[in-house]
């Protein structure tokens, strides 16, 4: 019975500490904004492009690439926010055409891939104008 009692007054605690952080909890979320680079508003950024290779010794491994878009003009930037996640999956395809190509043992080709993602973005947002940056490739 005292075990129901202590129970019951943690709920309790718990709902009463609940609704004390919900209004802070609701303004900070709110003001969060997506992540842009310093000084940048012209930065859009991509979750992490990643594809599966083979290795040099027959197993199995991952391509990933960290890319961002740089878009200047407004309405394309907006555009390119509205549909990101198309864009993502198109850069994912392409990335995975790409790796399934390579050589078992050789570096991914920055300038080649580069290319690529930059003619796939352009497709898909219908206009050039959005500029792919790549800042990471790395094999795991």
């Amino acid at each position: 019975m005292l075990w129901r009692g202590v129970a019951m007054l943690r709920r309790r605690a718990f709902a009463l500490i609940a609704v004390l952080a919900a209004p802070g909890l609701l303004a900070a979320a709110k003001d969060e904004k997506k992540p842009a680079a310093p000084g940048s508003s012209t930065y859009v950024a991509l979750n992490t492009l990643t594809a599966t290779i083979r290795r040099s010794n027959g197993r199995r491994g991952v391509l990933t690439v960290q890319a961002s878009l740089d878009v200047p003009d407004a309405k394309l930037r907006a555009k390119a926010e509205s549909i990101l996640p198309r864009i993502r999956a198109a850069l994912v395809q392409t990335l995975q055409t790409y790796a399934s190509g390579m050589t078992p043992g050789l570096p991914p080709n920055g300038d080649v891939l580069a290319g690529a993602l930059q003619r796939e973005t352009d497709r898909v947002l219908g206009a050039k104008g959005a500029k792919v940056l790549i800042g990471t490739m790395l094999i795991n």
